[in-house]
């Protein structure tokens, strides 16, 4: 059973940083991809993050660009998130994605439909 396994949030004041870190388990191989998307209360889910595993190319959505960063270890199936120059507008729960067979174009990272397992969510709050 694929499992994947977020942690790292917590609350920080503006400005600061946060790593969320995603452990994938339970399948053989490497996946597809595997990305972030965030969701605030009231707001839709929204993709932040992409890294493709095989080529390690990355994606960001553009409110993140510059500030937060997507990385991989492959040899721990565990892809990270480094959070930094956080905003308010960045409090959101964050989940991590991951789809281990069907090809996302580039296109379509950000579509919570292109992800076949999700995990649970960790909680990422900024104060002003």
């Amino acid at each position: 059973q694929v499992q994947l396994v977020e942690s790292g949030g917590g609350s920080v004041q503006a400005g600061g940083s946060l790593r969320l870190s995603c452990a994938a388990s339970g399948y053989t191989g490497t996946s597809n991809a595997m990305a972030w998307f965030r969701q605030a209360p009231g707001k839709e889910r929204e993709g932040v993050a992409c890294i493709y595993t095989d080529s390690g190319n990355t994606y960001y959505a553009d409110s993140v660009k510059g500030r937060f960063t997507i990385s991989q270890d492959n040899a721990k199936n565990t892809v990270y998130l480094q959070m930094n120059s956080l905003k308010p507008e960045d409090s959101a729960i964050y989940y991590c994605a991951a789809e281990l067979y069907r090809r996302i174009y580039a296109g379509s990272w950000s579509r919570a439909t292109s992800y076949s397992y999700w995990g649970q969510g960790t909680q990422a709050t900024v104060s002003s």
